[in-house]
């Protein structure tokens, strides 16, 4: 399912292989565009500054835009990766097993992100049990309202994560826009966890009322691409998740305050996010995750799955069946040719265990992202039906996410030690590993 047009700066390279980059023409061609690059740069760190400030003069944006639009010309603009330049970056890379990760001390994104409740302690603390597991890698969520607030600030605070995740050997897959949960987020002080309900107080990324204003559009792909310029050449960094779940209408919680045209307008929205991610010239690859539905063929897909899967650079997708299933899924996309991320799995009642399922993510040579590490104020180990039946007065039998209790302690020792035994096994035997 690729995109029709030109080909990707291959990953990793200087994009200089066709032409321009040798020869005596070739250093004054390269110092032009570092040169655009530079100005871009400095356009949009510019434009993030006045949008920080409430200042919605568009000028800046747009002569970044422009700026950024000269590199199209010396083919330097990024275009959807081939199969081959897929492959080629995962090849480079040790299998990648981690946990969708959020310190047990915040509630949601804004709480892990803003000033106020930003957490390192807890977060080294905890990334050293998941480096003491094995893990090589997490899923973390960010948060546009904060980058608005003062985009600066924001970053800073992702330079301190990432100096923290990379003392434990672990690389980051970041997510930049997420439809789950409570639409309607609010900086400032996060209400206290709904007892008894799992993820009661997670926020949807950008949230109902940017989604509705298309003039905060402008502001949207200005964060996108900010982020992507300014850690798209970063060995800490992954890859990017641009979009988790964006048809999810989140039936059975927030459903009924969920804009009724929401899933139109995030298709819509979509494609233009992975332009403007593209614009940020990333030497990791992007990927928004499929998690519903038949996967058999194209005919089968949904409109909005058919976008996510023409762009992204590397397959993802999300499981919480059994391992019959989780492998269907696997063998589904395995037809399109590109690496496969599992960016979600693992609830226990559902049949979907370790166990269960990091034996086949290993056969097929797929990466693999638990939700949940450290049970916390998420309360991600009660189950979904919590929303309607809340766990005020009971636990449930079998802890739903999780690894870990708040005080590192393991929920289930046998688990622990499954996988520490396959991620040790896999250290040892896979080339690839660093």
């Amino acid at each position: 399912m690729d995109l029709p047009g030109g080909q990707a700066t291959p990953p990793g390279g200087d994009g200089f292989a066709n032409g321009g980059g040798s020869g005596r023409a070739g250093a004054p061609l390269r110092r032009l565009i570092n040169l655009i690059h530079q100005s871009s740069r400095a356009a949009i760190s510019a434009r993030s500054t006045r949008y920080n400030q409430g200042e919605h003069n568009m000028k800046t944006w747009r002569l970044g835009v422009c700026l950024l639009a000269g590199f199209s010309l010396f083919g330097q603009q990024q275009r959807h990766w081939t199969e081959a330049e897929a492959q080629q970056w995962y090849a480079r890379e040790a299998w990648p097993v981690g946990a969708n990760f959020i310190p047990s001390t915040a509630s949601n994104e804004l709480e892990m992100w803003q000033a106020d409740t930003f957490d390192p302690t807890t977060i080294d603390r905890e990334l050293g049990l998941a480096e003491g597991l094995g893990m090589n890698t997490v899923r973390v969520f960010l948060h546009y309202l904060v980058w608005r607030k003062d985009s600066a600030a924001f970053e800073r605070r992702m330079n301190v994560y990432l100096k923290i995740a990379d003392k434990h050997h672990i690389k980051t897959l970041f997510v930049l826009f997420d439809s789950c949960w409570d639409p309607f987020p609010e900086l400032g002080p996060q209400r206290p966890p709904q007892p008894g309900i799992h993820n009661s107080r997670w926020v949807q990324s950008p949230g109902a009322p940017a989604l509705m204003n298309s003039k905060e559009y402008d502001g949207l792909f200005a964060y996108v691409q900010a982020i992507v310029q300014d850690f798209g050449d970063d060995k800490r960094v992954l890859a990017w998740d641009l979009w988790n779940e964006p048809d999810n209408t989140n039936a059975g919680s927030y459903g009924p305050t969920d804009p009724s045209n929401k899933v139109a307008l995030v298709e819509a929205l979509l494609p233009k996010v992975f332009t403007f991610a593209r614009a940020g010239l990333p030497k990791q690859p992007l990927t928004t995750g499929v998690w519903h539905g038949d996967w058999s063929s194209p005919d089968k897909l949904t409109p909005m799955e058919k976008i996510q899967l023409d762009n992204s650079d590397v397959v993802s997708f999300h499981s919480y069946g059994k391992p019959a299933e989780f492998e269907q899924h696997v063998v589904w996309l395995e037809a399109l040719h590109r690496p496969i991320l599992c960016t979600e799995y693992m609830a226990r009642p559902n049949g979907s265990t370790f166990q269960g399922i990091l034996p086949i993510a290993k056969k097929h040579n797929i990466g693999a992202y638990n939700w949940g590490l450290v049970a916390g104020k998420t309360q991600t180990w009660l189950p979904w039906d919590s929303w309607q039946k809340p766990y005020i007065d009971r636990q449930p039998a079998v802890w739903f996410h999780e690894i870990f209790r708040q005080d590192g302690t393991p929920y289930s020792p046998e688990e622990v030690a499954f996988l520490r035994s396959i991620l040790e096994r896999e250290k040892v035997k896979n080339p690839r590993a660093k």
